[in-house]
């Protein structure tokens, strides 16, 4: 029997058979299934399974199995069951259609701050482009490799190089138009028109009040405030226009507005936050230093846990777009290595056969910039290490803002990451990486496991 085959029939078994199956998705780790009776699933016997790296308890069932097997699995699942199997959002909180009745009041009283709930709003337009973001980027950064090894930057073949990995970033504003929009509530096509209002060209060739207009002037944030406004604007005039005209006038006068107030007014305020954010982050890290990188990076992981810090994507873009590139990354990259470092003092010391099997399973993925196997299936469940991981990505941090390492676009962490920073300063980077694996390992090592932690594993 295939181990796929074998994971999801002996998951079925635990969730109460394939007839307590109400429904199924995936997300790029963990297989999401809503039991039918809930009464009937063994959650300690499912996370006893060989290949579960852990389970969280949302309004679904989200079990753990890395990236790559949970698709298979949750194939397998679907033709066990029936039912059809879906792609979802690592961060969506809610993949079944009909599912919000009984659990979206519990969910929101517990979990949804107006902090929380604005970061996840911000994560639901970016999560869907790191696909493309992520592939962008490395490509990019592989390519200016190339080019500082000594590669002619004329050739064709760096110049197409250049053309599929910088592509998506002139255009990401489109993108962010659209999906902004569509989260609430507007038209998609007129929410990329908003983003185009922002990135036009066209922009240099008018002058307001004595001074030209800079095309990407307020950058994702502008795009942001262009979409939302054009999609709130145009369901109040749609309330007004008679339903025969509705295709003519309301998207018509929904650019138009849009058009107007977004020169006059969101463009500015969009370039003003920018302004803000940008001049504040790096403020942070000129004044602050060492500290700053220890505090950033040792507190990354817990926002990892709840699922924010991909709403952390816009600011990452827009220092890239205002200053060139994007230091923060880099200083929140050692949370992931942290925990690393952690799971491999846990694996030399532990007798656990199981939790060797776990970690064996996950620190791959964790040494790749996917840290989730790790976080869920090791060191949150044995609770102090997660806290010895967090220290180890601390120095990591620090020695990252001490040097200055910044990345030319956006990624996934870990060794990946090192193609994305300035070619001067990969080695320093992978230093600072191994730095947060040595100390996530000594801090572990020393106190942060004991055996008797893992007797429930």
């Amino acid at each position: 029997m295939r181990n796929e085959e074998r994971l999801a029939r002996e998951i079925l078994e635990q969730l109460g058979g394939a007839d307590n199956i109400a429904d199924v998705a995936s997300c790029m780790t963990r297989l999401r299934v809503k039991p039918a009776d809930y009464s009937k699933v063994d959650l300690a016997a499912i996370k006893k399974i060989d290949g579960v790296l852990g389970v969280v308890e949302e309004e679904t069932l989200q079990i753990i199995l890395g990236p790559g097997i949970v698709t298979k699995v949750a194939n397998e699942v679907s033709e066990i069951t029936g039912k059809t199997s879906r792609l979802v959002d690592e961060e969506d909180p809610n993949p079944f259609e009909g599912l919000a009745g009984r659990t979206k009041n519990d969910l929101n009283k517990k979990n949804a701050t107006p902090f929380k709930l604005f970061l996840r709003r911000i994560a639901s337009i970016f999560i869907p482009l790191i696909p493309a973001i992520v592939a962008s980027g490395l490509i990019a950064g592989i390519t200016n490799v190339i080019v500082r090894s000594g590669a002619d930057p004329e050739s064709s073949l760096i110049q197409i190089l250049n053309l599929i990995g910088w592509g998506i970033f002139g255009y990401l504003g489109v993108f962010v138009g659209i999906n902004t929009a569509r989260e609430f509530g507007g038209s998609p096509a007129l929410g990329g028109a908003a983003g185009i209002l922002i990135i036009n060209p066209g922009l240099a060739n008018i002058t307001l009040f004595g001074e030209a207009l800079v095309p990407g002037r307020g950058g994702l944030i502008g795009v942001m405030l262009a979409a939302v406004f054009i999609a709130m604007l145009e369901k109040r005039i749609r309330k007004i226009v008679p339903s025969s005209l509705d295709i003519i006038f309301t998207p018509t006068l929904s650019l138009l507005i849009t058009g107007v107030a977004t020169l006059f007014i969101l463009q500015p305020v969009g370039g003003w936050i920018s302004d803000l954010i940008t001049k504040g982050l790096l403020g942070l890290l000129d004044v602050g230093g060492i500290l700053a990188g220890l505090v950033l990076a040792g507190t990354f992981l817990p926002l990892v846990v709840t699922g924010l810090h991909q709403g952390l994507t816009p600011v990452h873009m827009e220092l890239i777009n205002t200053i060139g590139d994007d230091p923060l990354l880099p200083i929140l990259a050692m949370g992931g290595a942290g925990q690393v470092g952690a799971a491999f003092a846990i694996y030399f010391k532990t007798k656990n056969e199981r939790l060797k099997k776990v970690i064996k399973g996950g620190l791959p993925v964790g040494m790749l910039g996917i840290g989730e196997p790790l976080i869920f299936g090791v060191t949150l469940p044995l609770g102090r290490p997660f806290i010895t991981a967090c220290l180890g990505a601390a120095v990591g941090g620090a020695f990252q803002a001490f040097f200055k390492i910044a990345t030319i676009a956006i990624g996934v962490s870990g060794i990946p990451l090192a193609f994305l920073v300035h070619t001067n300063q990969i080695i320093l980077y992978l230093i600072g990486l191994l730095i947060a694996y040595a100390f996530g390992f000594i801090f572990t090592w020393l106190f942060g496991f004991k055996e008797e932690m893992a007797k429930d594993i």
